[in-house]
């Protein structure tokens, strides 16, 4: 099968397209036909440095496709069944690729509203927000939240998943994303480029930052007594619990894990018409160095995605 694999760490150009053998589903996985992978920032961060595990992978984590084959004791999937999920996170998964092997309860049935270009946008970015805004925060209605890069890749979900749980929601992105927003149900927008999103923004019950560096502090500010700071930045922002607890908040650093359940709430606000991935680009498997450019350039309003098969 054709796959992205890389000989070593660097920039976008290490990634080559690769003839390597299909591989075979074990006890209690699924062999699935890829249609589309998503692209995140992780993969560009492993590409570069080889990730937690310091060591050259074969990237991507987010699938869409169709079950091939099933292996000893699934009982959950069949062949045939159109899938999309967040395969084994964050151990390696290997998404850019014909094909890939799957723990069968790290994937759900895609919904019919979707295209694969459209699911494969969704598993990480949006069960990154998901597990940020419910498991961690506990977001409910009346809760006021503020989403860092509101118009990225997990910024423009959690900002319809925060509106689905009945928040009110603050989003920092330049103006010329404002109206996108506003089309998916932020209530208040600032323009971090002329205004200082500390003394802009009403105090918050929820911070989501996925920037780090100063960004984690300076959102301390912004928080109610008693609000929580949800950082997926890097673990450097750890640090930030003790300068929260002192303040008389919370702080967490969190990474996204694989999440059947996660998967089906996820599938079921797509399904209720509360969830929707905007796609800045499509490019075919062979080009995943372009798409990894475009990524690297943090400018793109949401999803990048890799067509592998139409």
């Amino acid at each position: 099968m054709r796959a992205i694999g890389q000989d070593g760490f660097g920039g976008p150009e290490v990634l080559k397209i690769m003839e390597v053998e299909r591989p075979e589903p074990g006890p209690a996985e699924v062999l699935v036909r890829v249609h589309a992978a998503g692209v995140n920032p992780t993969d560009s961060w492993h590409r570069a440095s080889g990730g937690l595990a310091g060591a050259v992978v074969r990237l991507g984590w987010d699938v869409s496709g169709v079950v091939e084959a099933v292996g000893p004791g699934v009982t959950t999937l069949a062949p045939g069944d159109e899938v999309f999920g967040l395969p084994r996170h964050p151990l390696p998964a290997g998404t850019y690729a014909e094909y890939v092997t799957s723990p069968a309860r790290h994937l759900v049935r895609k919904p019919e509203a979707l295209t694969h270009i459209q699911a494969a946008a969704l598993p990480l970015a949006a069960l990154t927000a998901w597990q940020a805004l419910v498991d961690v925060a506990r977001v409910r209605p009346g809760r006021r939240v503020l989403i860092h890069a509101a118009a990225g890749g997990v910024g423009h979900l959690a900002v319809q998943i925060a509106k689905a749980r009945g928040a009110h929601v603050t989003g920092t992105a330049r103006a010329a994303k404002h109206e996108f927003l506003r089309r998916l149900g932020a209530d208040e927008l600032v323009d971090y480029t002329e205004a200082d999103f500390e003394t802009a923004v009403a105090p918050v019950d929820v911070v989501v930052d996925t920037i780090g560096g100063a960004y984690g502090p300076r959102s301390l500010r912004t928080l109610r007594p008693g609000g929580v700071l949800v950082s997926l930045a890097s673990p450097a922002e750890a640090y930030l619990a003790d300068e929260a607890a002192a303040l008389g908040r919370r702080a967490a650093f969190m990474i996204v894990e694989a999440d059947q359940a996660g998967m089906r709430e996820i599938a079921a606000l797509v399904e209720s018409g509360l969830l929707r991935p905007e796609i800045a680009t499509v490019l075919p498997l062979d080009q995943a160095a372009k798409a990894h450019e475009l990524g690297d350039s943090r400018r793109t309003s949401g999803k990048i995605v890799l067509s592998v098969r139409n």
